[in-house]
């Protein structure tokens, strides 16, 4: 049975919509100062549920891969992500993510080789423009923590997809 289209415009905008309260939910309704707690609370219910879902552990160099995978994609995103979160508005943490694109097109250059396009950079350019507008207030002094977390972040989930692209699946 194909979906209807304001099916799938409506599934499509729960990510965003999710990913948008990621800020809200963890300065108003989390511990404070506790990435690693936030980050293993939003993770770790999900990743249960995949693995009791799917019933299937790596095999051979996939454990290394998984490892690897895991640690850019959860176990450094997530503190990092929730210790920017603390640390900055909201908007301004989102705005540093917004460059991910950016950094996954410059990555993929460098580490498999593919050549960027002029799209490409022109749509992650237009995206983080985007994301500064709707959402960047005046803010006072930048926080240099704050702002280090947020950048190495969305380093470290920009790495992993391109790593988990030049991997493959298992």
């Amino acid at each position: 049975m194909a979906a209807t289209r304001p099916a799938v415009i409506a599934l499509t905008a729960l990510a965003p919509v999710s990913w948008g309260s990621t800020y809200a939910v963890t300065t108003e309704f989390l511990p404070p100062d506790r990435p690693l707690f936030t980050g293993l609370m939003r993770a770790l219910p999900a990743g249960l549920l995949l693995l009791a879902l799917a019933r299937v552990l790596p095999r051979g160099a996939w454990w290394g891969k998984a490892a690897v995978l895991g640690v850019l994609n959860i176990g450094a995103f997530f503190p990092l992500l929730f210790l920017a979160a603390y640390r900055m508005p909201g908007g301004m943490a989102a705005v540093v993510g917004s460059a991910g694109p950016l950094l996954v097109v410059g990555l993929s250059a460098l580490l498999l080789g593919q050549r960027p396009t002029a799209r490409s950079v022109l749509t992650g350019v237009v995206a983080a423009a985007g994301v500064s507008l709707v959402v960047l207030e005046a803010a006072g002094a930048l926080d240099p923590l704050g702002v280090l977390a947020a950048l190495a972040s969305t380093a470290s989930m920009s790495t992993g997809t391109v790593l988990a692209g030049r991997w493959g699946r298992p």
